[in-house]
């Protein structure tokens, strides 16, 4: 099978409106340079349409016209590497998807533990963060939500009262596997999330988890988060003020 009829065959498997890159294609790098030339040809025919280099949609129509890749679909691309998840969003922009904060971000932030993952296409412009750990599919929002924990003196437009309410309310929905995952990760993070965790932890009667996370703390340290006991009740007990 020829190059072109391979490229053809697999834009014709891809959704409309979804975008791809060159490692989308199915094929070796070093056929990266004739495969170029295949895409232009496609692009002339109006078949596919480029956003940046190295990037291709095929057009959607709709009845308001034609409809280019959304925002979520351009930076998938930037958040998989050969089909597997390397980063995740973190930052303002994550804290209010999580009802956090109403604040929008100009710029997001992407934490990536193997790669620095920059953006500045047009509207979509990010910078990177490095993660506490490797990034996978099924760890990625338990980070997020460790990373909120980490930041919660310092989401805008959100009371420390507010986010305590609201991360605690996410914690208690995990399930049993998704809390010892939660605390695993912890571990990686710094005192002030293992602590403010372990408080919260306790504050829902779950003794044993919040005690494998105080075997991790030095009794010693005091973390200074500004959180009083009407916001959780239990900060005596982790050297919380």
């Amino acid at each position: 099978m020829s190059l072109s009829i391979k490229i053809r065959n697999r834009v014709s498997e891809l959704a409309e409106g979804i975008s791809f890159r060159y490692e989308d294609l199915g094929i070796d790098k070093i056929e990266y340079q004739s495969a170029a030339k295949v895409l232009e040809r496609m692009q002339a025919k109006n078949l596919i349409k480029k956003t940046t280099k190295g990037v291709f949609y095929k057009p959607r129509q709709s009845v308001f016209g034609e409809i280019a890749p959304n925002y979520g679909d351009q930076l998938r691309l930037y958040l998989f590497e050969n089909g597997k998840r390397i980063g995740y969003e973190t930052g303002v922009s994550l804290y209010n998807k999580m009802g956090l904060t109403t604040q929008m971000a100009y710029q997001i932030k992407i934490a990536s533990r193997s790669k620095r993952i920059f953006i500045n296409r047009g509207a979509l412009k990010a910078t990177a963060v490095k993660s506490y750990a490797e990034v996978t599919d099924d760890n990625y929002e338990l980070l997020g939500l460790l990373d909120a924990i980490k930041d919660i003196k310092g989401i805008p437009d959100c009371t420390i009262t507010k986010a305590v309410s609201i991360i605690s309310s996410k914690i208690q929905s995990l399930s049993e596997s998704q809390l010892n995952e939660l605390i695993k990760y912890a571990q990686l993070y710094p005192s002030r999330v293992r602590a403010l965790l372990g408080a919260i932890l306790e504050n829902s009667n779950n003794y044993t988890k919040a005690n494998t996370l105080k075997e991790s703390l030095n009794p010693l340290t005091k973390i200074k988060l500004g959180i009083s006991d009407t916001d959780l009740p239990t900060i005596k007990n982790w050297n919380i003020i």
